[in-house]
């Protein structure tokens, strides 16, 4: 989550569950985020232990799959209403009804008609692009395809929905919390990506696939280690922090390790920030390589300074998870506040202020370090380098391990404290760091449908029943008292004593009644 964070202490394996908060102590971002990842961890595997993988409510399951092409110019998809769950995740495709404004005489009526679903190409988070080939559905008549269902969480802060800001605390004053969404994107996949060589393979065929697929997709093989050492410079600012001090920085950070464009290690390049990715500007506009923005910071620890690479981003290219190119930031206009960049961002981005374009500062720099140390970039990026330790700055090193396969968006989030002059990593007795996987970002899939063209789709969802399917009695007087009458009888015909001693029920039964001889 690219968030203002002081750090992250969730782990499932300590089993934590609840946070207490304690009478006359500072309150900590770390502590009340604890509680709520402990609450959706407890709710979503109770979820996944209760429906499965996946599956929805029998009879409203959403994300019932239509396939529509023929007649229309570019094949799409409707996508029915309803919730569904993945790994536990409640994921709604209900489209909110527009609207309805006060009626304007002189105003022409808006006779236009709004589906109530989504499709393929408006679906909320997805945004599909007709003019990307990629972007394209198959052709059915070639071979069926599956549609399947991609989710996964991301965090929108103020730079994004500018709703979650308080406009009562004034411009001056940061944003307060930020909000994680749930992601869902209804995307194809080819038979050929399966493994699946029969061109009608049955339902129980394709599922199976699937599951094979999605395993190889999640979790990320790639793996990182930090630490923190001395560098050679530290005698050069020994009044600055404590002199024997591996981590060397003047103030407690999140560094955040994320991997930029992925694919093997010698096309992958990572970029890194100190500020856990937090450090956003709002853009209002955009003439070729100046970019007017909403504000340039709130001090000197959070502005934008000549040398910076930035990410210019919007809504849209967030949620596809696209590598776009780094730009440095070449001059500053601070009265106008603007900025011109080294090139005019790509294509299609950031054009439409309906999809929130800003700058995401990261910290990584070009060009020579103390003691010559230099840092080639790649797209603005720094190349990954396996195998060996990589220094960020301040004393804080990183290490990718042989063999990964890095993805845009996996993560690492490393803490560096100033009491400790180190940062916060595990590792093992002899005080080695260890390997770890990225804390983010996890996808969970789930298979939709086999989209066979004009012979229709079949469906590959999984549903399941209520379980309060059954109606309580009434509970008058009447049923109350039969209920006891016959709990009394099954009691009698179990225990024909009713309690009493097999001496005691003899001896009853055989005396004389009133009135025998």
């Amino acid at each position: 989550m690219h968030a203002d964070l002081s750090r992250l202490t969730f782990r499932p394996e300590r089993h934590y569950s609840a946070v207490i908060a304690q009478q006359g102590r500072v309150q900590l971002d770390a502590d009340a985020n604890e509680q709520t990842a402990i609450q959706l961890h407890q709710s979503r595997a109770f979820a996944a232990d209760l429906i499965g993988r996946h599956g929805g409510p029998l009879g409203t399951a959403g994300f019932h799959i239509e396939y529509i092409g023929g007649k229309h110019d570019i094949d799409t998809l409707t996508i029915k209403s309803g919730r569904y769950y993945v790994d536990g995740i409640l994921v709604d495709a209900d489209r909110p009804a527009p609207g309805v404004p006060v009626p304007d005489e002189e105003a022409q009526e808006d006779t236009t008609v709004t589906s109530p679903y989504w499709t393929y190409w408006d679906q909320p988070d997805a945004y599909r692009d007709p003019e990307k080939p990629g972007d394209r559905l198959p052709s059915p008549a070639e071979s069926p395809f599956v549609v399947y269902l991609n989710v996964w969480e991301r965090s929108v802060s103020a730079a994004e929905d500018p709703a979650l800001r308080e406009v009562a605390l004034g411009a001056a004053m940061p944003d307060t919390a930020a909000r994680v969404k749930v992601v869902w994107q209804v995307l194809p996949l080819s038979l050929d990506e399966l493994a699946i060589e029969d061109v009608d393979p049955t339902r129980e065929v394709v599922r199976a696939a699937f599951e094979t697929w999605a395993q190889r997709q999640s979790p990320s093989s790639a793996r990182l280690a930090a630490r923190s050492e001395r560098p050679d410079h530290a005698d050069e600012d020994p009044c600055l922090v404590r002199p024997d001090a591996r981590y060397r920085g003047p103030e407690n950070q999140l560094y955040r390790v994320e991997v930029h464009a992925g694919g093997e290690a010698k096309d992958a390049t990572f970029k890194w920030s100190r500020e856990n990715g937090s450090v956003v500007f709002p853009v209002d506009g955009l003439d070729g390589t100046w970019v007017q923005l909403a504000s340039l910071g709130h001090d000197d620890k959070l502005d934008l300074d000549v040398g910076d690479h930035v990410e210019f981003t919007d809504t849209a290219y967030s949620s596809r998870l696209e590598a776009l190119p780094l730009l440095r930031v070449e001059e500053l206009d601070l009265p106008g506040r603007r900025v011109r960049l080294s090139a005019e961002p790509a294509p299609g981005v950031g054009r439409l202020p309906g999809l929130n374009p800003f700058l995401r500062r990261w910290d990584h720099r070009e060009g020579p370090k103390r003691k010559g140390r230099t840092t080639s970039l790649k797209a603005g990026a720094v190349p990954v380098t396996e195998g060996e330790w990589v220094s960020l700055e301040d004393g804080v090193e990183v290490y990718f391990a042989k063999g990964g396969a890095y993805r845009t968006g996996d993560h690492w989030l490393i803490p560096a404290r100033t009491a400790t002059g180190s940062v916060e990593w595990p590792t093992d007795p002899a005080r080695r760091p260890l390997l770890q996987g990225p804390a983010g970002i996890t996808r969970h899939l789930a298979p939709l449908a086999l989209v066979k063209g004009e012979e229709g789709a079949v469906d590959l969802r999984l549903a399941y029943a209520p379980l309060a399917s059954r109606n309580f009695p009434a509970a008058d007087k009447a049923a109350l008292a039969a209920e006891e009458q016959a709990h009394l009888e099954e009691v009698a015909a179990e225990d024909p004593s009713h309690g009493r001693s097999q001496t005691t029920a003899e001896a009853e039964a055989a005396a004389p009644l009133d009135g025998d001889n």
